[in-house]
């Protein structure tokens, strides 16, 4: 069973669903932990079932920050990384600390339409569908290893609201089968060309 350190900045919708599948066994991990850059919904949700949290407030400069959060994520010695709705840029520092056992959605069929407003570039563009992915985070904006996509169609009439809460279910389905094949081993992050291991010199991931 793989152990869960998810990062949340928001209502944390995406990880109130994870945790209601690892809970019920439908996804074979343990969310040990839940950290964000600000309070939330998505902590609320942690304490109320018991999770240890942790904040560690934004602040420049940004290389200082992330690796302070990368200290905090490192304490708990996850197997993998999460995140759900986080809207931070890590450095790559600390993301290479964690690669390739570090894990974003994002509401796009990727490439297309990268960064923090994925939904509303979709509806500006006018397109006819776009989609949800799953990646491996890397030190750029969603340019990471795509493990999982899935088109979603754009509707007449559409609100920004509208289709990304459509998105979302798709992207929690399709995070819950990525860190299920992680765990089954159908998935070998080593095979997206990414070296990095978590720095816990007895972790025994389930996937190598």
């Amino acid at each position: 069973m793989l152990r869960l350190v998810v990062l949340v900045s928001g209502s944390g919708t995406n990880f109130a669903d994870l945790l209601q599948r690892t809970r019920a066994g439908r996804v074979p991990a343990e969310i040990i932990a839940v950290g964000a850059d600000r309070e939330c919904g998505g902590l609320e949700t942690a304490r109320a079932a018991g999770i240890p949290t942790f904040v560690e407030p934004f602040a420049a400069p940004r290389e200082e920050w992330s690796m302070r959060i990368a200290d905090r994520i490192g304490a708990f010695e996850p197997d993998l990384v999460v995140l759900s709705g986080f809207m931070r840029l890590l450095s790559p520092a600390a993301v290479a600390r964690f690669e390739p056992a570090i894990l974003n959605t994002h509401p796009a069929h990727l490439p297309e339409f990268p960064g923090a407003h994925g939904v509303r570039d979709a509806l500006a563009a006018g397109v006819a569908e776009t989609g949800a992915s799953v990646i491996v985070v890397d030190s750029g904006v969603d340019t990471g290893p795509i493990l999982a996509q899935q088109r979603v169609p754009v509707l007449p009439g559409d609100t920004q609201d509208a289709l990304h809460d459509r998105i979302k279910a798709v992207e929690r389905d399709l995070l819950a089968d990525v860190i299920t094949k992680i765990a089954d081993g159908a998935i070998d992050l080593a095979d997206h060309g990414l070296e990095h291991r978590l720095d816990r010199p007895d972790s025994q991931r389930t996937q190598q």
